[in-house]
């Protein structure tokens, strides 16, 4: 197996200095991207505990108010229009009150949402979770695993291809509910090669799909390993002094040969990896960590946004790693703006 790191390159320096993050944000507004994959509505019903029931041992919580959030590839998407970007949505939904709900929330939040096929015969994911405080008591799914029918991948393959001239580049979030398939990853992944466009995927190893040739792959650590077909046996604190982690990554590096593989690590941060240079580790920025539900959203945005407004991989992981930073320090799937993303780096 080639080393990871075999011949290193000088690894850039650590830095994304005040007025390269200023042309980047500048160049967002200019750049359109696409987004294909698993759409849901997050429920958020928010309340307060006071008693445990008499019924059974599960506390009462007393509702105070309830809100809405683009989840899944549409949260991916609401991600790049907070930044100032462009976004088209391509997924599938029901024909329920859940899916107006979910297209009243992606106008608002000038997402393009009409690539959205509706299917009378599967649910729109739908997550209902009970928060008390700052704490999440359980939380209900409403949605459908199977694979979406043939012909409603065709319609979607269909309006991606027609819309793939025009934008800069192209994220599959695949969350594990049907909606990416062999056939239509292939399908997207044969159109960007055609177009020249970059290819971005948050991966659910569980999926077993063929991921080989695309530009990123996001996966967080377990993920990692599972894409590798090895053991996680051990962790270091050091994550460029992580042998297993860096095995890991070698191999997906020899079977899945992405141009860039960004490895979320949580309270480590980020691993920045291409063959052929020195692993770049990126620690994270986070102050303090309400919520990590959709950070990994918030990653992949944020880093092929940059990207396509042209910056190196160095460049883009420290600002998707700063981006990150602040969406923990929310409570639910969160989004970030260019004010926030600009005081993240003044400190």
């Amino acid at each position: 197996m080639a080393r990871l790191a075999a011949t290193p390159k000088p690894t850039p320096p650590a830095v994304l200095g005040d007025a390269r993050l200023r042309e980047l944000l500048a160049r967002f507004p200019k750049t359109h991207v696409l987004v294909v994959g698993d759409v849901m509505l997050d429920h958020f019903i928010w309340g307060r505990v006071t008693r445990i029931s008499p019924e059974a041992p599960v506390p009462v919580v007393e509702f105070e108010r309830e809100s809405f959030m683009s989840g899944g590839a549409a949260n991916v998407a609401r991600n790049l229009t907070a930044l100032g970007g462009r976004s088209s949505l391509f997924g599938a939904v029901g024909r329920d009150a859940a899916a107006v709900k979910l297209a009243g929330l992606l106008r608002g939040d000038r997402v393009d949402c009409e690539g959205l096929v509706r299917s009378a015969g599967r649910p729109t994911s739908n997550k209902m979770r009970i928060v008390a405080g700052q704490q999440q008591i359980t939380r209900l799914d409403r949605e459908a695993r199977t694979a979406l029918a043939p012909a409603s991948v065709a319609s979607i393959v269909r309006r991606v291809e027609a819309l793939l001239p025009k934008a800069d580049a192209v994220i599959v979030g695949d969350y594990g509910k049907g909606v990416v398939t062999q056939p239509l990853l292939d399908a997207v992944r044969a159109a960007c090669r055609r177009a020249g466009k970059w290819l971005s995927l948050d991966p659910k190893p569980v999926h077993h799909l063929d991921l080989r040739g695309l530009s990123l792959v996001t996966p967080n650590r377990k993920e990692t390993f599972e894409l590798a077909g090895i053991p996680d046996t051990c962790r270091a604190h050091d994550p460029l002094r992580d042998e297993p982690l860096l095995r890991a990554v070698e191999r997906i590096h020899d079977t899945l040969a992405p141009a860039l593989a960004l490895v979320t690590l949580g309270e480590l941060g980020m691993l920045l990896c291409r063959r052929g240079n020195a692993p770049f580790h990126i620690p994270t920025m986070a102050r303090e960590v309400f919520d990590v539900s959709g950070a990994g959203d918030t990653v992949i945005a944020s880093f092929t946004l940059a990207i396509a407004a042209g910056a190196s991989p160095v460049e883009a992981a420290i600002l998707s790693n700063h981006a990150a930073g602040v969406v923990v320090g929310k409570v639910g799937t969160a989004t970030v703006t260019p004010d926030e993303l600009t005081a993240s780096f003044r400190g």
